[in-house]
């Protein structure tokens, strides 16, 4: 039986701040964020924006293609968690009005829990083929004004329809895997922005990938040579560039840049204007393959490495479907990213780095800034209130 990704959109806030701005007001020659790191813009989620309501919007698509009441389970992924105890996806499942015979769960390790979602929501299908899994990589990268990663901050959700005889990817038997105790990157309970060592992680990262496809050459007998694209996780959209060079080392294969760029260009579109989004980041540079590739990618087998600072990562491959184009949200997804609205520096930092008054008393009424049809509305008592707007 096949499985695999039958749908996929994501969604991102409705404001940008410009790396040009960015570069401007700390005094920094604009190019080391355009070259150097490959960023341009980063999407701002303002305080009536969440996981919850990102979520919502990257799914609500879906939902409007297939019959919503057959979902048997949503599972999110998120390092961006609105609550220790409630899952983000039991909110999430009131938001769309999912039938009530529904799995609901939340997890968590960095920006590696996307793939975990995705290997178990495929093990309910294979379990039983009826199911049909609603899976969802949703985050926030929120860092310290004036640390180093300020500039590599950004927002994102991608959401997945997993279902036998799927139309988008079918998603092979077999993958690699490792783990290691490390700390790279981390955020303690009682702070609201990520700490990260940026050299050590990048080493971290690289190494990971080698031991992840020496163990998925092992796992599967496939090589380099059998795999048509690569997606990978990307803090940063110069990060492909970092891994795919690391990549082909091991595998003893030698590409020109010219070549380098023909395989990774069109995955990288959409990340060099959202900025890391965690968790999605790879699924959204999934998504801006099958929009941006300059061929049929119809049977061409896709390579995708997932990493999750702390550290686990994964290698797992799928095969793009027949008719795969009729089945995109290209139009909206391109949409999304220019109908964004641009901040200025001292907006960005209202926005983004300023609590509402009354946060941490449980009491607050959010101003409107989120556009899209999904807002947290107040907290009251403690309890997140959430609307959902007609269009």
């Amino acid at each position: 039986m096949n499985v695999g990704i039958d749908l996929i959109h994501f969604a991102t806030s409705d404001y940008y701040l410009g790396l040009d701005t960015f570069a401007e007001e700390k005094g920094i020659d604009v190019n080391k964020f355009y070259v150097g790191i490959g960023q341009e813009r980063m999407s701002i989620a303002p305080p009536d924006e969440d996981i919850v309501t990102l979520s919502a919007k990257a799914a609500a698509p879906l939902l409007d293609q297939i019959e919503r009441d057959k979902i048997t389970a949503v599972l999110l992924a998120t390092e961006s968690g609105v609550d220790q105890s409630k899952s983000a996806s039991a909110y999430l499942h009131g938001l769309l009005g999912l039938h009530k015979n529904c799995r609901l769960i939340e997890l968590k390790h960095a920006c590696y829990a996307g793939a975990a979602a995705l290997q178990m929501a495929q093990g309910l299908v294979h379990a039983n083929p009826n199911e049909k899994v609603l899976v969802i990589a949703a985050d926030i990268a929120k860092y310290d004004v004036d640390s180093s990663g300020e500039a590599t901050q950004g927002c994102g959700a991608a959401a997945m329809i997993i279902k036998k005889d799927p139309r988008l990817l079918v998603l092979e038997p077999g993958s690699g895997f490792y783990a290691d105790d490390v700390m790279d990157f981390w955020r303690p309970n009682y702070r609201e922005t990520a700490l990260v060592d940026g050299k050590y992680s990048t080493k971290v990262y690289l190494n990971s990938l080698k031991e992840t496809w020496k163990h998925f050459t092992i796992n599967t007998g496939r090589g380099y040579e059998d795999i048509d694209y690569f997606c990978y996780h990307l803090p940063f959209t110069k990060m492909a560039e970092k891994a795919h060079k690391a990549l082909t080392k091991v595998a003893g294969v030698s590409l020109s840049d010219e070549e380098m760029k023909a395989l990774l260009a069109p995955g990288q579109a959409y990340n060099r204007q959202l900025g890391n989004s965690y968790t999605a980041s790879l699924f959204i540079g999934f998504a801006s393959l099958l929009d941006n590739a300059s061929e049929d990618l119809t049977g061409k087998r896709i390579g995708l490495f997932s990493y999750g600072s702390g550290c686990v990562s994964e290698f797992f491959t799928g095969v793009v479907q027949p008719g795969y184009q009729d089945h995109l949200f290209s139009d909206d997804h391109r949409w999304q990213i220019e109908h964004r609205a641009p901040l200025n520096y001292a907006e960005y930092l209202q926005l983004y780095h300023t609590q509402p008054e009354g946060l941490y008393e449980g009491q607050v009424v959010l101003p409107e800034y989120n556009r899209g049809p999904f807002r947290l509305k107040a907290i009251k008592d403690h309890k997140r209130l959430y609307e959902r707007r007609e269009a």
